[in-house]
């Protein structure tokens, strides 16, 4: 089986942006600031800002 760079970002990712809601993410992401997301979804600013970059090449 193959293994490619998006299989190997998920699981570098770890487990802590898992436990974020990403629909919740998406809505407050133009809202808010990256400190005020990371508290809010009960991650860390260094999360936030992968989510974000993930998102832009999404």
């Amino acid at each position: 089986m193959r293994y490619n760079q998006k299989q190997s970002d998920m699981q570098s990712a770890g487990p802590s942006i898992f436990g974020a809601d990403f629909h919740r993410f998406m809505e407050i992401e133009g809202q808010l600031n990256r400190i005020e997301i990371a508290e809010d979804l009960g991650i860390s600013l260094g999360d936030v800002k992968k989510l974000k970059e993930k998102l832009n090449r999404a």
